[in-house]
């Protein structure tokens, strides 16, 4: 986990409960903090902070069009921020928490950088594997290609 302190400097740190709650320090504070997810790694902010997301793309030099994926803890902050309809309810039930992503309409209100993409990361399967087994994919009975 990448930590930069409020004097610039910048460190690497185990991901240990002390590292962790430090960070969560940082992204209150309105700070970028970089972390690994299931694929690669993650720069982290307050997504209801403007100032920290206006930051994130900064970083990233990422255009405004192309907006930010937002990691919630539990699915009723999600659906706080994004308008979930049946289908969004019925595909966070079934694969959340884990690596789906819902790209959803914000919510009124909600904050401007909390959506329209939605994600509950799951918990690391095992300390030796980052990614769970890939889910089957359906297939069309007609032509035997997934449906997605």
């Amino acid at each position: 986990m990448d930590v930069t302190h409020p004097q610039g400097d910048t460190r690497i740190l185990p991901a240990t409960p002390d590292a962790i709650a430090g960070a969560a320090a940082l992204i209150r504070q309105g700070r970028l903090v970089a972390f690994p997810t299931e694929t690669v790694y993650g720069l982290g902010a307050d997504a209801t902070n403007d100032n920290a997301v206006a930051a994130v793309f900064a970083a990233k030099d990422r255009p405004r069009f192309n907006p930010l994926i937002v990691h919630f803890a539990e699915t009723a902050a999600a659906a706080e921020a994004g308008d979930f309809d049946g289908r969004a309810t019925d595909l966070a039930r079934a694969f959340w928490p884990g690596a789906l992503t819902l790209v959803l309409p914000r919510r009124a209100g909600a904050a401007p950088g909390s959506t329209p993409r939605a994600r509950r990361p799951g918990p690391d399967p095992s300390p030796g594997r980052r990614n769970p087994p890939p889910r089957r994919r359906p297939r069309s009975p007609q032509s035997g290609r997934s449906t997605d």
